[in-house]
């Protein structure tokens, strides 16, 4: 388990983190999301010992990371897959971090078969590609086979394939019951991936949740059929917008199915599709950190 207790953390007259609170529980992968600025990196460098608090502590299993006897026994991590010494190879990057945990050579084949670079483990890892370092950071996170993991961004430069590999990855490791906490922007990606979400901006908490949770009490939109629908979007006016596709539905927004169901009956509107649509998690993130953009473009109805 991962305990971040009112953490705060100031660099100059910049507060980059503020009183922080909450958990990352073993068994679940929990997506750490917020966008950029928010302080995701900054709350997995003090996990990691990296940098320290200004108030407050973060422990993995009950002890600061600075405290652990074998750490990389303990808890492995991925936060800057080119922070290597490039002049060195992949195995001997392996060796030397192996050797300071007292962890045997054997392990260091291990995760460079499991991790897919074992073929190119004797390259200096200078010349790999984005996706390669990120596959020997997942490796060195590995090596001591930890109960605890943390991933900052881990699919950047991978490709589709290693996108769905990392996943299942992923639900392996939570399936065992380790602590995995993910850092991602990919929406998409952490809502097939992550059990829990939690979602912060501007270095505050704003929530902590599961996927569906989220979704379930975030607004989402009604599409709707009809044979007169210009007649049927002139009754629909309490709408806060209505969108017409290109097949001539209605995507109706700011109204239920049973509010549109009703105003659709007292105008004698036959209807042949009623179907509510979840928001996804990318739209609830959207509106729940549209306060906490330090750039973006703000339009009426739009959050980007």
């Amino acid at each position: 388990m991962i305990k971040i207790d009112h953490v705060s953390k100031q660099y100059g007259d910049t507060l980059a983190v503020n009183d922080l609170n909450f958990e990352v529980s073993p068994g679940v992968v929990t997506g750490f999301l917020g966008p950029n600025g928010s302080g995701k990196s900054t709350t997995m460098r003090i996990i990691m010992g990296l940098d320290q608090a200004t108030k407050g502590s973060a422990t993995i299993n009950g002890q600061r990371y600075r405290d652990l006897k074998a750490p990389l026994r303990e808890v492995g991590a991925l936060l800057d897959a080119k922070a290597v010494n490039p002049n060195r190879s992949a195995r001997n990057h392996l060796r030397a971090l192996a050797a300071s945990n007292n962890i045997s050579t054997k392990r260091v084949d291990e995760v460079l078969e499991f991790t897919g670079i074992a073929s190119v483990a004797s390259k200096k890892v200078g010349g790999y590609s984005l996706g390669m370092s990120q596959r020997l950071g997942i490796a060195a996170a590995l090596l001591g086979d930890p109960p605890v993991l943390l991933f900052d961004e881990p699919v950047n430069g991978l490709d589709p394939e290693g996108i769905r590999w990392i996943r299942d990855f992923f639900r392996s490791l939570a399936k065992e019951g380790r602590t995995v906490f993910v850092s991602s922007h990919l929406m998409s990606e952490m809502a097939v991936s992550a059990d829990q979400i939690v979602v912060i901006g501007r270095g505050h908490f704003i929530t902590q949740g599961s996927v569906d949770d989220l979704t379930r009490t975030a607004q989402g939109s009604v599409l709707v059929r009809s044979a007169s629908p210009d007649v049927l979007k002139t009754a629909l006016s309490q709408a806060t917008e209505i969108e017409t596709l290109n097949d001539g539905a209605l995507n109706v927004t700011g109204l239920s199915a049973e509010a549109i169901g009703t105003i659709a009956l007292s105008a004698g509107i036959a209807l042949s599709e009623l179907t509510p649509q979840r928001a996804s998690l990318e739209e609830v993130f959207m509106e729940l950190t549209a306060d906490s953009l330090d750039y973006g473009s703000h339009s009426k109805g739009d959050s980007k």
